[in-house]
């Protein structure tokens, strides 16, 4: 009996330090760690999410970046990090559901070692190539991919992300043979396709979209099946040649496991309070990002093994499975 007391009194005792904590959080910076090289989409959404909480939380949020491995190495080091509140990552479906299937020896499992709190957009891609070739719809894509040698060369900003997964799928559905060539960033990678030193690419909205408008680069379609807010002219990958196809990537915000359950309450609570915002909204959507306002904890755990287990089914169907 006086054990079973000292427990229930333990227990009681760490709910209420737990729930103080929570209350008076953050007392101090807090970091987002974005996987990924700075300038690209993960990075323009945690500056902007990262603002937004500092206004409401009152204390900075600093965005760091540990790019490298498909996102797997800022990952893992999320994971590893205190669970305190004050790490967070800004992972997206790569980290959180690609990486899975695309790896055989993960440095982190995001369903025992990372805890998502926020879904926060969904990131539509278009596939681009460099303006001096003749394509401008899927048929002629093919067409000269199976005129070249080895065909056309794609790039990515590292093996297993979306960039590359979709173009394997391009690859499997067409019948056509592509090279890949892996790049740390975005930035880099579509530079090199205004050079002409690769042929195309699937990339996303704000890094693309700029280089489009200024005819460096040339827009055959967008992943998704509908239009995009920014680029209502960009058709639909589905309507220029490859029917059905409709993909896109997500972003989340993810804390260490074992963080106070209080802490990941209120980190949910204030998300989901930003992104039902209108001037959010407004903001995500001129980007060409989906901005979404997801559940709770709980469901977000379960919607992750869910899309483990869809992508896992893409990886598997684009032959991309165990690639590193």
């Amino acid at each position: 009996m006086i054990v079973r007391t000292t427990l229930i009194a333990l227990a009681a005792f760490l709910v209420s330090t737990f729930s103080a904590a929570a209350q008076t959080y953050p007392t101090r910076p807090v970091t987002i760690v974005v996987p990924y090289t700075a300038g690209g989409t993960t990075d323009v959404i945690a500056r902007d999410i990262g603002r937004r909480l500092e206004q409401r939380l009152g204390q900075p949020f600093i965005v760091e970046y540990k790019p490298g491995a498909a996102s797997g190495i800022g990952a893992a080091y999320v994971a590893r990090a205190a669970p305190d509140g004050y790490t967070i990552l800004l992972g997206t479906s790569t980290t959180m559901a690609i990486n899975v299937s695309i790896y055989k020896n993960l440095a982190y499992d995001p369903t025992r070692d990372l805890l998502p709190f926020a879904l926060v957009a969904g990131v539509p891609f278009m596939l681009v190539v460099n303006p001096a070739l003749p394509i401008r719809t899927i048929p002629e894509f093919a067409k000269v991919a199976r005129s070249m040698a080895g065909g056309l060369t794609y790039a990515s900003n590292g093996a297993g992300g979306a960039a590359h997964l979709f173009a394997e799928l391009l690859k499997g559905t067409l019948g056509i043979e592509l090279t890949h060539v892996p790049y740390k960033g975005l930035a880099p990678a579509l530079n090199d396709i205004v050079g002409g030193h690769v042929h195309a690419m699937f990339s996303d909205f704000a890094t693309a979209l700029p280089l489009v408008r200024d005819g460096k680069l040339r827009a055959i379609g967008v992943s998704t099946a509908a239009r995009v807010g920014p680029a209502p002219d960009i058709p639909p990958l589905a309507e220029v040649g490859l029917p059905g196809f409709d993909a896109s990537s997500w972003q989340m915000l993810i804390a260490p496991a074992n963080t106070p359950r209080p802490i990941i309450e209120r980190l949910n609570t204030e998300l989901r309070s930003i992104m039902s915002d209108g001037a959010t909204q407004k903001a995500f959507a001129d980007r060409g990002h989906v901005p979404l306002a997801g559940g709770s904890a709980e469901e977000l755990q379960r919607f992750v093994k869910s899309e483990i287990l869809r992508w896992g089914e893409v990886v598997t169907r684009a032959g991309a499975r165990g690639i590193e």
